[in-house]
């Protein structure tokens, strides 16, 4: 008998670990988290996006949904077309037109065609998203009050990372650092 074998014959055989993955929804001008969503590690990336819009209220307007090339579909381009978004989303390198017609379809096809003509680095300046980087940047906040969750249940789970979108929202309002270039 081995170490494993030891380990598992006293303990019972190990658990497989599960991920847990976070969704945000950041207003990129005040930085603070409106939305948020936590899912298992088997669940995609784009079924997400719906959810995260429905969790901001009908009555505040958004201007843009910026999000990387993962949420290049047609569910997330509707989704954001149905709340009268700007969508800003980067088309996958080998994407094509979709033929539907839908406020979404449209829109995303606009971005296939202005990347194809400008090229993907011009697109992403002149579309403004480089301003994903600031939820990207609230995410690493987000990740600094601790990589691991404690709690063991998954409705906890959500518990315990609500709180802490609450705490960072908290210290958001607190003031955030203005910061210029000297020289």
């Amino acid at each position: 008998m081995g170490d494993g074998e030891w380990c598992a014959r006293k303990h019972g055989p190990s658990k497989r670990r599960q991920w847990r993955k976070v969704h945000l929804g950041v207003d990129a001008r005040t930085l603070e988290i409106r939305a948020i969503e936590i899912i298992g590690s088997r669940v995609g990336d784009a079924p997400m996006s719906p959810e995260l819009l429905g969790q901001i209220s009908k009555d505040q307007p958004i201007a843009t949904v910026s999000a990387d090339g993962a949420y290049d579909t047609k569910a997330c381009h509707d989704a954001i077309a149905a709340r009268e978004a700007c969508a800003v989303i980067p088309a996958r390198r080998n994407a094509r037109p979709w033929p539907e017609s839908t406020p979404g379809v449209q829109a995303r096809n606009e971005t296939v065609r202005a990347s194809g003509r400008l090229g993907r680095t011009i697109w992403k300046r002149w579309s403004g998203y480089c301003q994903r980087s600031r939820a990207e940047t609230k995410m690493h906040c987000f990740k600094l009050l601790g990589a691991r969750v404690m709690a063991r249940e998954f409705d906890r789970q959500v518990a315990e990372l609500q709180i802490r979108a609450a705490i960072l929202n908290r210290f958001t309002a607190l003031g955030t650092p203005e910061t210029q270039s000297v020289g």
